[in-house]
């Protein structure tokens, strides 16, 4: 056998391992998603509010559901306990002990909208009704001092809410539609 002889047989062999290395071998569990599931979770809401669907909830109407479906693990009026704070911690983000919460830390109201929408209840994530969640949205956003009791969150005022530390934040994309 020549030496290029030897070199053809050395790339075909180097390529059919190269083949058999490239097929990936699965436990089989589970199915591929369907469109139809993969578009149930494709809920992102922006910072500027791009993908907020319609509804509306004010701080009083987001109360009750706050108390039947989110009080059991973050406390009474959001003070915390067994699992996170979510009102409270002005002023405490440059000390040795910050609290970060809604009202200290999160720098888009539409965030807190997209993620109650998209996580809670933790047991039963994606369950609230986009009326209730923009009612728990303003519940605690009015908790935090943010906006008034009766101030109605939609998919137009809730992108304009002012949060305390946005300022502290950098946007590293542009914001879209404006």
């Amino acid at each position: 056998m020549s030496t290029r002889d030897l070199a053809w047989a050395v790339i075909i062999l180097t390529a059919a391992g190269c083949a058999r290395a490239t097929t990936v071998e699965t436990p089989n569990l589970g199915r591929p998603a369907t469109a139809a599931q993969i578009a149930g979770w494709d809920i992102s809401v922006g910072a500027d509010g791009a993908g907020l669907p319609p509804g509306s909830g004010t701080a009083a109407k987001g109360a009750a559901v706050y108390e039947q479906k989110c009080q059991a693990c973050h406390g009474a009026k959001g003070a915390g306990q067994p699992n996170d704070r979510l009102v409270g911690g002005h002023g405490t983000l440059t000390s040795a002990a910050p609290v970060r919460t809604i009202g200290s830390y999160w720098p888009y109201a539409t965030t807190v909208f997209d993620y109650v929408r998209r996580s809670m209840p933790y047991i039963q994530p994606q369950s609230l009704s986009d009326d209730e969640v923009y009612g728990v949205t303003a519940y605690l956003l009015n908790l935090n001092g943010i906006i008034g009791e009766n101030d109605e969150i939609n998919a137009r005022t809730l992108p304009k809410v002012k949060m305390p530390n946005q300022e502290n934040f950098i946007r590293m994309y542009p914001a879209r539609g404006r």
